[in-house]
């Protein structure tokens, strides 16, 4: 059910994205409401608190958001919660922002290695990554993993390159 909440949701939000030109513009608030979302956990267990009612809390989200991002998250947040569906919220944030880094081919990349990587080493990796890739751009996270003997984990969506 979840899957299907976020998924609903997130494609309705991609698709007026790029049907008014708003992609970026939505990519950004969305990235923004998620964070604060995530940080402040007091509004989190007030919204999904059982014993208020829905329009207390439609009113806080549109009192708390309004005039700060635009009335189309608003309203995107607004449904939610009058479906009931808030605690999939985040859920619903992270689909859609996926879906805007797909359609800008915006990869993601999670490297893990035995040691820190120096700033030429990083460099490397995400050219070879932008060569070998349908990406024009990456994100790139880096991690050690004290484990590995020697060498890197990559991975891009759902594709593993292990040189371990």
């Amino acid at each position: 059910m979840a899957k299907l909440v976020s998924k609903t949701y997130g494609d309705a939000l991609f698709a007026l994205a790029v049907e008014e030109h708003m992609v970026d513009q939505l990519y950004e608030e969305a990235q923004a409401v998620a964070q604060i979302l995530r940080e402040n956990t007091e509004l989190t267990r007030l919204m999904n608190h059982p014993k208020i009612e829905k329009e207390e809390k439609i009113k806080i989200i549109t009192d708390i958001f309004t005039g700060k991002v635009s009335e189309e998250l608003v309203g995107l947040l607004r449904m939610i919660v009058d479906k009931g569906h808030f605690e999939q919220v985040d859920s619903v944030f992270t689909y859609f922002i996926d879906e805007v880094k797909e359609y800008k081919n915006i990869g993601t990349a999670y490297v893990t290695s035995a040691m820190e990587l120096s700033d030429a080493q990083k460099a490397a990796v995400e050219k070879r990554l932008l060569e070998t890739t349908k990406y024009v751009k990456f994100e790139m996270h880096y991690d050690v993993d004290s484990e590995l003997i020697g060498g890197m984990v990559i991975r891009v969506g759902d594709r593993v390159v292990d040189s371990s």
